[in-house]
């Protein structure tokens, strides 16, 4: 659960919205076929065709799923994309070196990049790109979190086959410079982060387990303009209140 946890001086805030990384050995980027044929075939992750096809020089496709189109940037033989800052690791000892490959919502959907829908979507196109040759690491730049491409896989995969939202994963926790810690990525989704001020009885760890329980109540329920009270795991009372103007959610347990 550790992983879970950036300290914000290495990631301070969410990177470009709804962008996920794939980070390639270096020279085993796919070109357009490689990518073409990952998206055949059925199963929980979405099936995509290629819409858009320019020059190969120019290193992108448009890819189309479910009715919804995403840009598939730093393909080969073009330039690789950006590869992203570091952040929180899940699955992974250390960053991979290696070249990037990005997913995005397309120009008409990038208004909607934060719907659950749409995320769900590009996920699952992920999910297909993440079983290519040669993928080293999976970053979803929103929470900034770096995950080995098989874990990435697996739990991407429960949540497309009805499992649970994987919060470990898209969204993630840093702390700050005053020991607070505060969710990353969820914003995306509902508008708002956790807040869990510092606590002594409260551990890394146990911040991490609520934060997860918090999250699949709240991507189920949707923000909160008042407090509300849930139940922990171990049937604690956690007190969820509006804080800075709606965008944060300050946690309280209590027993």
């Amino acid at each position: 659960m550790g992983a879970f946890i950036v300290d914000a001086r290495i990631n301070s805030g969410a990177a470009d919205p709804a962008i996920l990384s794939l980070v390639f050995r270096e020279g085993s980027r796919p070109d357009g076929d490689a990518v073409n044929l990952a998206g055949q075939g059925d199963g929980p992750a979405g099936s995509f065709t290629v819409s858009h096809r320019p020059d190969p020089s120019e290193g992108w496709l448009e890819l189309l799923s479910n009715g919804l189109t995403f840009d598939c940037l730093g393909i080969a033989p073009g330039t690789p994309a950006a590869v992203p800052p570091p952040g929180a690791l899940l699955g992974l000892g250390a960053i991979p070196e290696g070249e990037a490959v990005a997913l995005r919502p397309g120009p008409h959907i990038a208004a909607g990049r934060g719907l659950l829908p749409v995320v769900r979507v590009l996920a699952a196109v992920g999910l297909r790109l993440a079983g290519l040759p040669g993928v080293r690491a999976v970053c979803w730049q929103p929470a900034g979190s770096w995950m080995e491409a098989g874990y990435y896989r697996r739990v991407v995969g429960d949540w497309l086959e009805g499992g649970a939202f994987p919060a470990l994963g898209l969204t993630s926790l840093r702390r700050e410079s005053n020991g607070a810690m505060v969710s990353l990525g969820l914003g995306l989704l509902i508008g708002q982060e956790l807040r869990f001020e510092p606590d002594r009885n409260l551990s890394a760890g146990a911040v991490a387990r609520i934060s997860v329980r918090l999250i699949h109540e709240l991507i189920t329920g949707g923000p909160l303009s008042e407090p509300k009270e849930f139940t922990g795991a171990d049937g604690e009372v956690l007190l969820a209140v509006p804080v800075r103007g709606g965008e944060q959610l300050r946690v309280m347990v209590g027993k």
